[in-house]
């Protein structure tokens, strides 16, 4: 069933979920949208996928199952009625200790898209033990509709905030310079924008030389659902899926890029709504 058929009761549902709608022009500028202005461009999306990140899956004192139950419940539920070409785990998939990520792994496995997956601080498992569990590397791209997809990594096995690698970073964006859009996936935010962000000049500077980088998500920061633009590119936010802290709601991203090229995203916050606020 596509949104454009949606029943009404669905319709009502998808409406009152939307918080923070915007939409991104290829311009650099953005503006603020309604929940109903994004109901009506459904006919008009070429790709679209989802983001979430920080599930925390193993935390103590957390009802860490249901948590992670609840959301692939809703991301699948999303999927049915609004098809995402692919959904990002962008990080802290689990919470410290290497026996859970089989666990989750299992429990993500429930997602009836493709799924890609990034490493985040509390993700403390070996480069081997990663690739073992998700069959794909720490650093990875993937092309979706022409469009390419950059999933890199920054932590390691000792839980360390780092940056991501440059060099492949840099390799990556020129391998991809003819493709129409690039988007990327960073769990630690590499700007000091937050509480717990670094700082890393250098991946500034190379994206700016890539004029089809579209947007740059991050993890890690769990009261963070909006965006900050560097130039005319957005580091996008999506709050957090687990974990004891952070926004009231637990949601996840989406984004829609439209047959124009105007890229248009909002947060779906299925479980308890906040009042809708503007970037």
């Amino acid at each position: 069933m596509t949104t454009s058929k949606m029943a009404p009761d669905s319709r009502r549902k998808f409406i009152k979920n939307i918080s923070f709608a915007s939409a991104f022009l290829l311009t650099g500028k953005w503006t603020t949208l309604t929940a109903a202005e994004v109901m009506s461009y459904r006919d008009k999306v070429k790709l679209r996928f989802a983001v979430a990140s920080d599930a925390h899956y193993g935390q103590p004192g957390t009802p860490y199952e249901q948590m992670m139950d609840t959301i692939t419940q809703q991301i699948n539920l999303f999927h049915q009625q609004s098809p995402l070409d692919f959904c990002v785990m962008n990080g802290d998939l689990i919470h410290n200790e290497k026996s859970f990520m089989p666990l989750v792994k299992s429990k993500l496995d429930s997602l009836i898209m493709p799924l890609y997956v990034t490493r985040g601080n509390h993700d403390m498992v070996s480069d081997a033990y990663w690739n073992e569990i998700w069959g794909m590397p720490l650093n990875h791209d993937v092309v979706v509709k022409d469009n390419a997809i950059l999933l890199g990594d920054t932590s390691n096995e000792k839980g360390l905030y780092v940056s991501p690698n440059l060099d492949w970073l840099s390799n990556k964006l020129e391998e991809h310079k003819s493709k129409k859009h690039c988007f990327i996936f960073l769990h630690i935010p590499q700007a000091k924008w937050t509480a717990n962000g670094i700082d890393t000049p250098a991946v500034f500077e190379i994206i700016k030389k890539y004029p089809n980088v579209r947007a740059v998500f991050h993890g890690h920061e769990h009261d963070q659902d909006g965006v900050k633009m560097v130039e005319k590119v957005p580091f996008l936010f999506d709050a957090h899926i687990g974990g004891n802290w952070g926004t009231p709601y637990k949601g996840f991203r989406v984004v829609e890029l439209m047959k124009d090229n105007t890229m248009i995203t909002y947060m779906m916050n299925p479980t308890d709504k906040m009042k809708e606020l503007s970037l």
